[in-house]
């Protein structure tokens, strides 16, 4: 049974004096050697990895667990970032991204994908099933439908109600946080030490009929290497894109950087970007040791981990 006092005891640091970079680095290390397996996702997505988990305590494959979790919040209504619930594009449509890397260095992506609750499955067999990465808008839809997929209406009730308030002003300033945030990015490492990643979203809501973030996007919203580690974000996906995040994480990795430090070094490269509104971007990334790292631009992103001791919820240092 997980005792949260006796692991922050063990680790030396509460969760509540994590205010510095060498302590988050600190309580990040001691964190990961409860050793493999374990899971990392953005914000408080509790039951995508205790899914992802069930899959990886029983000596299941890290695809299989991040698959497995990211569909938690695609079929959840109440999600309203993610797959089933998500806000539609400003013309009512709910469209959606997700891409999956395995530790063989194959990746799947599905782009602009409508009436598919599971974008993150489709993508696993864009990439296991054809010789592309990506497959984009109606050829997305045909491919899922012949790989036995089934149509379905995404646009909640929730959803609509929320369109029909927005189309008052049509004042399109996306807001991330904690409570709209667009994505879910899952990593897992498995008990044979391979790494593989998830990413899933619903994109910002009230877009632009079209557009696509960074989600599905190999190296920008997720990168895996199974000789270093993987990394994803979440957050505003023209930014991420812009600083292709995801791998930049991974290849600082892979110069020896610990994966918190590479993702606040990833976090202040977006201060380049210029910018009329505010915006926030989220990124964490485990490496092949099992050590683990999170960083933001702004306050209120969230990473939710879970290992053999237990989950915990971590609340991530910030830029600003």
């Amino acid at each position: 049974m997980f005792d949260r006092r006796t692991f922050l005891g063990s680790t030396a640091i509460g969760m509540g004096s994590l205010t510095s970079l060498d302590q988050l680095s600190e309580w990040f290390s001691a964190f990961a050697k409860i050793r493999r397996p374990l899971v990392i996702a953005t914000w408080n997505n509790k039951k995508a990895v205790e899914t992802a988990w069930d899959v990886l305590k029983s000596g299941g494959r890290a695809l299989d667990a991040v698959e497995a979790g990211a569909r938690i919040p695609e079929s959840d209504p109440e999600d309203t970032s993610v797959g089933y619930g998500g806000f539609p594009d400003r013309d009512g449509f709910v469209t959606l991204d997700a891409c999956i890397m395995d530790e063989l260095g194959n990746a799947g992506s599905v782009v602009f994908l409508e009436k598919i609750m599971h974008p993150i499955s489709v993508a696993r067999r864009v990439m296991e099933k054809t010789p592309h990465v990506i497959l984009a808008g109606a050829g997305a839809h045909q491919f899922a439908i012949e790989q036995g997929f089934k149509e379905e209406n995404l646009l909640t009730e929730k959803a609509q109600k929320a369109l029909d308030a927005w189309r008052i002003k049509s004042e399109y300033k996306p807001k991330i946080n904690v409570e709209r945030h667009d994505t879910i990015g899952i990593l897992g490492l498995d008990q044979n030490g391979d790494l593989s990643g998830a990413c899933t979203t619903s994109g910002l809501a009230f877009k632009m009929r079209g557009r696509v973030g960074d989600s599905p996007i190999i190296g920008a919203g997720l990168y895996v290497d199974n000789e270093v580690g993987a990394a994803t974000a979440t957050g505003l996906g023209e930014a991420v894109i812009k600083k292709v995040g995801s791998f930049s994480i991974v290849e600082m990795m892979r110069q020896g950087m610990h994966p918190e430090k590479a993702c606040k070094a990833a976090a202040k490269r977006l201060l380049t970007i210029k910018s009329k509104d505010e915006f926030q971007v989220g990124y964490i990334a485990v490496n092949k040791k099992g050590e683990l790292g999170a960083w933001a631009l702004r306050p209120g992103f969230e990473a939710a981990v879970i290992t053999q001791d237990g989950f915990q919820l971590i609340k991530a240092n910030s830029i600003f």
